[in-house]
Order: structure tokens, then C-alpha cells, then sequence
């Protein structure tokens, strides 16, 4: 594992950053990855995996200081996701749903809202990203979910789908069309929703091929009353927000899949170097070497994509929504890839549970799906090149 060790230390972590991996690094030895079977096969919601995150402070790392919070970089918040989600898949989107329904709050909340609302999430809160509707999915422009302004209020009438943290968030960042405006674009407005409000209610929880133990919901808004307060921006501005929100929230779904991946190949090598067949290890097969030769070489060059994401984002650059479709669509076409083939690399074991490399499998599909499908990542990067 010696190039990967090389990529490793060329991120020059600090003092401070190493301790932290190292902390995250030892809660999910001792916690998450001893619990990701259980959780796999009850489909129960990890509250002791939130419960350590919540320990360690992690919500922190992406709320400014004077909300409570203690901001690091990026590059760093992207590592913790990978190494929670490589030991297990369900407790890494929790953790990084949190990040992308609280980082528009954080970009375009004013002080009064970021002070009310983000000490919650600081303090070990779960957030919630409501957009995706039966009619709303890659283009969501197609939202019914109204907003009609009333006093010092704004009722919400439609419903959601396929909403992460659905049943536990403590608030939840919900797109919805402003009843005034009638373009379908210009009327997108966003506003928080807090937990237990009138009207608001879990209607239904997905049973799904893989991430069993991260709640994914069906929300209804029968009427329900949200103080304008709660209101991003004003009336009309949540296109923008939402572009927003996902160009920051791919890399953090690309670096979820990147922790999948990375447990794909370690399973892998592990199998590859103790398994026997022929009086031979399994890794002694050539056929097998190019394999992993391959996959290797795939890892290593989205390892360094991600980095190269981080800094630019880092840096203050706020032109780098196309290499955020690229982080995605790579690190989800790796993921399902790799896990793939390292359930064929482990012949039948792979196919039963006696191995996680099912699981990492079955947990792998959906990253080439959410937030944004990779069609569309394609069709982005690809007409991107057109002259106009």
C-alpha cells in the first residue's frame, strides 16, 4: 500500500488536522465499523455511531466559530466522511447530510438565523435537505411544494421524497415554489423547517437495496407554518441557493463513495494476499494482479481529484461546479466498480455475508444516483465543451 501511503503524506496535514484523524480514525475502529453489520442486516438507526461522532465534536468542523462551531478545512471535513463511510456506508451520509443541509444556512443565512439555528447542529443536531419530489428529481425545476406568504408566516403545502435523516433531523432545509412568482425558476425559494412543527409529518421510510441504517423519508407539509424569519434570502433566491448547495455537497457524496471504495480495495488486497487456491495465493495470479493493478491506478487519480477539489475550494475559488460533477461522477463509478469486483474477487464468500464485500456493494449503487445522476453529471461536463 505504498503509493497510497505516498498520497497520504502529501496532503501535510498539521498538528492539529492529525490529531483529529487520528481521534476519527480510533472512534470508528472502536464503534462504527463494529456496529455497520448489525445495522446493515436490522435496518436500525445508528444512534451510537452518532452518538461518538457527536463526542468528537465533528459537526463543528464546518460551523463558523461564533455559531459554535470550530472550521477546519474542507480537505480535512472530506476525509472524515471517507473514513466513516469506508467502515460503514449508512453512518458517513448521516454524518455528511448534516453538512449539505447546513452549509446554505451558513452561506446565505443571516446572522440572527445562523445564531438561532446553528448552535443546534453544533451542538450534535441532525439536519435534513429536502428538494427531491415525485416530480422533482434531477431537474428541480418540477417542485410543486408551495409557499405562500401570511403575516409574519409562510405556509407550506406539497411533500418530499427520498429525504436522508427524514425521521430524525432536527432541521431540515426545504426547496419549495414562492406562490407569487410564477416562473417555475424564479419562484425556488428555501427556507428551515424546525422539528416537531404543525402540519409537517414522516409519511413513509424507504426499504432499500443498501445504506439500511440511514433513514431515507417521505415528508408531507399539510399547511404547516414556518415563521418568515426561517426564510433564505428572499422570495425567489433559491435557485441559486440550491446550485449552491449542490456544488458543495458533491464532493462530500464523492468522498462518501471514495470510502467505499477504499474499503472495496483493502478487502481485496486482505483476501488477495490470505486466500490459497492451486498451492497459491489468490494475489499470485496474474489475472488478478492486473485487476487490482487497475483499480489501483482508478483510486490513486481520484485520491488526488478530491485533493485538488479540496484546495480550490479552500482557497476561496467559487468557479468549480464542473469538477464537482467530475469528483462525483468518478468516485460513484469507482465505487460500484470496485465492489463489484471484489465481490467476484472473492468468489462465493463474496456473495454471502460471511464478508462485508456484499454490503459494500449493495451500499455503492445509490452514490451513482443521488445528488444528481451520473446522466446528468455527464451531460453537464460533456456540453460544457460546447462553443456558444
Amino acid at each position: 500500500m505504498k503509493l497510497f501511503e505516498k498520497v497520504l503524506a502529501a496532503r501535510n496535514w498539521n498538528d492539529e488536522e492529525r490529531q483529529i484523524l487520528d481521534q476519527v480514525q480510533r472512534m470508528v475502529n472502536e464503534v462504527v465499523a463494529a456496529n455497520a453489520a448489525h445495522i446493515d442486516r436490522t435496518s436500525e438507526f445508528p444512534w451510537k455511531n452518532v452518538e461518538a461522532i457527536n463526542t468528537l465534536g465533528l459537526n463543528t468542523i464546518f460551523i463558523p466559530e461564533k455559531f459554535g462551531g470550530m472550521p477546519m478545512a474542507f480537505k480535512l471535513y472530506l476525509e472524515i466522511v471517507s473514513i466513516i463511510a469506508e467502515a460503514c456506508a449508512s453512518t458517513g451520509i448521516i454524518y455528511a447530510t448534516n453538512y449539505h443541509a447546513m452549509k446554505p444556512l451558513i452561506d446565505f443565512g443571516n446572522d440572527e438565523q445562523r445564531a438561532r439555528l446553528l448552535p443546534r447542529i453544533a451542538e450534535g443536531g441532525l439536519a435534513a435537505l429536502a428538494i427531491t419530489e415525485t416530480t422533482a428529481g434531477s431537474d428541480a425545476t418540477g417542485m410543486k411544494t408551495s409557499f405562500t406568504p401570511d403575516g409574519d408566516d409562510i405556509i407550506i403545502k406539497g411533500s418530499k421524497i427520498f429525504i436522508s435523516n427524514g425521521d430524525v433531523a432536527d432541521l431540515y432545509l426545504v426547496f419549495g415554489k414562492w406562490s407569487e412568482i410564477e416562473d417555475p425558476k424564479k419562484s425556488i425559494s428555501a427556507l428551515i423547517l424546525e422539528k416537531g412543527t404543525e402540519g409537517f409529518n414522516i409519511i413513509s421510510k424507504e426499504r432499500k437495496m443498501g445504506h439500511n441504517g440511514s433513514s431515507t423519508c417521505g415528508l408531507s407539509f399539510e399547511s404547516a407554518r414556518v415563521p418568515r424569519a426561517n426564510l433564505l434570502c428572499d422570495p425567489g433566491d433559491g435557485l441559486k441557493i440550491l446550485l449552491a448547495s449542490l456544488n458543495k455537497s458533491r464532493p462530500s457524496v464523492a468522498a462518501h463513495a471514495r470510502g467505499i471504495a477504499r474499503a472495496a480495495f483493502r478487502d481485496m488486497v486482505d483476501y488477495g494476499n490470505e486466500r490459497v487456491q492451486s498451492g497459491k495465493a489468490v494475489l499470485d495470479f496474474q489475472a488478478n494482479q492486473f485487476t487490482l493493478a487497475d483499480l489501483a491506478s482508478e483510486l490513486l487519480m481520484l485520491e488526488r481529484w478530491l485533493d485538488y477539489l479540496a484546495d480550490l475550494i479552500d482557497s476561496g475559488d467559487a468557479d468549480f461546479g464542473l469538477e464537482a460533477s467530475i469528483a462525483k461522477l468518478r468516485a460513484s463509478d469507482l465505487a460500484m466498480k470496485m465492489t463489484t469486483e471484489c465481490v467476484q474477487f472473492h468468489g462465493g464468500y463474496g456473495y454471502c455475508q460471511d464478508y462485508r464485500a456484499e454490503r459494500l456493494m449493495r451500499d455503492a449503487k445509490i452514490t451513482q444516483i443521488w445528488e444528481g445522476t451520473n446522466q446528468v453529471h455527464r451531460q453537464l461536463i460533456g456540453r460544457s465543451f460546447r462553443n456558444k
